[in-house]
């Protein structure tokens, strides 16, 4: 500031997140974007919450202040599904631990307010973004305010608030009252009820009701789902006690190629702030240092996903040019070894929208674009995203381009041609290629909103098919997700015999976490599945959990009393015995009846070679 010779800020920057220069970071991101309309900003990262001093050291913004929890939500930031504290934080310094606190979006707010009265606070980020009405939060075990009320602050900022934050800036810094901005795109507002015009937007029934009916929040929930769409949501209305309202205004339009250009082609410095280098840095830049966003948004519409409420289903896309752009300034990088990480976004192989009628008049409200079928408007050409893959090759300093990002494979089934599939299996994965099926019960499937197994069996086949033809040997290895709402034991078991089947022993396994604002959440709150407002199991107690993700680890030995036990409780003692079939042995001198075919059969003592590598690997571990 002294440099600049500025007396005060525009914008004051609080955030959850160590400050890294890098357009992966939400505060770079929207720091950069101000900064280039004219405005200036100041970051203070990671404050201390416990003492009111840490948030006073710009002074008082001549503007506001801008509050974002970070990349991440900061309970799943702290928590294992589990609720149990994680050990390291990969967006802090060193990978330290605790330098933000819980429902960091609310107490930094608080600690603002408590030092100045009046100055305007401006929410955003995913964990203002995703609790912007009432949401259930999985830690409390309850239905929480939206997150405008508990945080005293005056507006927020939800989805990719580039467009929104500047129209903020721009009214804020024409003298209009933080209080009149009711009419923002992308911008959540409180109001009170005489204040608020119900006629011109939808009305959501009242919080009260929401915390005595489950099954209304099920209904409100669907409403807020339909109207993600900027071309064709309405204002939403939630009324609170006190004849107060949170007003949700309609999502900011999508950026065009040459907005998005705009964003990436900031001067961001690309890495995290020199005074982090005495603690080694910031993990969470490693992985996405070398790695470049094409798209934003997804059209995927996974149940247990919040990009569909958070980003969008209409895909935004960088132009070839820009991209290129950036890898050449990537490769003058002392720290550049020429391997590229990725090229992608929430899903790499969506490189231009979903249909042209997206980009038109939008999103179709009443069904999604691959579930439960592909539609048949869909444009499932990878023409160009292999053209823009090539280009990359031949940067000078390139050395490999990898692809990191999600795969879909029901997406790429659907394109005539092998092209991006054949080139993905020369170039651009490294042995290993990992999909997400998350699942193979069509049942749980099908509340995942994720494609049949049968797709599943039939892109396997495909991609041996193309590694037989490459001269490659190469494996898929898929991600997978126990205790999904929908899933009985039962279903754990039919996984358990299928990955036995293929041969495959999953390290890691994702038990679901219910995360705020997806459908899923709902699903686990309320039972209730609100797109066809049908009961739906749901897992909830520890042990069956465990049981769950026991079952997809059945081959490890710590598992077994688990594994034994469910398929006890469920009738499955042909799955206890020396069967190639079986899952697990029984115990020395137990009474147990064994599988029947394997008393009848030669009995093959040894495990699975596969599953017997992956033992020995962990005991040299």
């Amino acid at each position: 500031m002294k440099k600049h010779n500025l007396k005060e800020l525009d914008f004051v920057y609080v955030c959850g997140d160590a400050y890294v220069d890098h357009p992966s970071f939400g505060h770079a991101i929207i720091s950069r974007v101000l900064v280039s309309r004219g405005y200036t900003v100041g970051i203070i990262p990671q404050p201390d919450w416990k003492d009111d001093s840490s948030i006073d050291v710009f002074g008082r913004p001549r503007l506001g202040f801008l509050v974002s929890a970070g990349n991440m939500d900061s309970m799943v930031n702290h928590y294992t599904v589990a609720k149990k504290h994680r050990k390291t934080d990969a967006y802090s310094p060193g990978g330290r631990m605790g330098l933000r606190p819980d429902n960091a979006t609310v107490v930094y707010s608080n600690l603002i307010r408590r030092t100045y009265k009046d100055v305007p606070i401006i929410l955003g980020g995913i964990e203002a973004s995703l609790r912007r009405l009432a949401h259930y939060d999985y830690w409390s075990d309850k239905l929480k305010r939206s997150v405008l009320l508990d945080s005293g602050a005056d507006i927020l900022t939800y989805g990719m608030g580039e467009r929104a934050i500047v129209e903020v800036a721009d009214a804020l810094a024409s003298g209009i009252d933080v209080k009149d901005l009711s009419y923002i795109r992308g911008t959540v507002v409180k109001l009170r009820e005489d204040e608020a015009n119900l006629s011109d937007g939808i009305v959501l029934p009242a919080y009260p009701d929401l915390i005595n009916d489950k099954r209304k929040y099920a209904e409100s929930f669907m409403v807020q789902y339909k109207n993600t769409d900027p071309f064709s949501a309405r204002s939403l209305y939630e009324k609170y006690d006190n004849k107060i309202l949170i007003k949700q205004n309609p999502p900011s339009l999508p950026l065009s190629e040459i907005d998005m250009d705009d964003v990436y082609e900031l001067p961001y410095m690309r890495t995290y702030h020199p005074m982090y280098e005495k603690d080694g840095g910031v993990p969470a830049i490693a992985e996405i240092k070398f790695s470049v966003t094409s798209n934003r948004g997804c059209f995927g519409g996974c149940s247990f996903c919040s990009l569909n409420f958070h980003q969008g289903r209409i895909v935004q896309t960088r132009s070839e040019r820009s991209i290129l752009e950036e890898v050449k300034k990537m490769t003058q990088d002392r720290d550049f070894k020429g391997y590229v990480h990725d090229v992608g976004g929430p899903t790499a192989n969506f490189y231009h929208a979903a249909c042209k009628k997206q980009l038109k008049s939008g999103a179709c409200i009443n069904r999604q674009c691959l579930y439960p079928a592909i539609c048949k408007n869909m444009d499932t050409s990878h023409k160009r995203y292999c053209n823009l893959l090539a280009d990359i090759e031949k940067i000078k300093g390139v050395k490999k381009v990898f692809i990191r990002s999600g795969i879909r494979y029901d997406y790429l089934m659907q394109d005539k041609s092998d092209e991006f599939l054949d080139r993905l299996c020369r170039h651009h994965i490294s042995g290993q290629l990992r999909v997400a099926p998350e699942h193979i019960s069509d049942s749980v499937l099908s509340a995942m909103g994720k494609p049949s197994r049968a797709v599943y069996d039939a892109f396997l086949k495909k991609f041996d098919e193309v590694n037989k033809r490459t001269g490659k040997e190469q494996y898929v290895v898929p991600y997978l997700m126990s205790s999904h709402p929908g899933s009985t034991l039962k279903d754990a078991i039919e996984l358990a015999c299928y990955i036995k089947k293929m041969g495959f022993s999953p390290r890691q396994v994702q038990d679901f976490y219910p995360t705020p604002s997806t459908l899923s959440t709902v699903m686990y709150y309320t039972g209730v599945d609100p797109r066809d407002m049908k009961n739906i199991y749901v897992p909830k107690s520890f042990k069956e959990k465990a049981a769950q993700r026991a079952l997809i680890q059945f081959a490890d030995p710590a598992n077994y009393d688990l594994v034994r036990e469910a398929l006890l409780k469920e009738g499955r003692n042909d799955l206890i015995g020396f069967d190639k079939n079986c899952l697990i042995r029984p115990r020395k001198n137990s009474s147990e009846k064994l599988n029947k075919k394997s008393t009848n059969e030669k009995v093959d003592r040894k495990p699975n070679k596969k599953i017997r590598n992956v033992h020995r690997k962990k005991k040299q571990r």
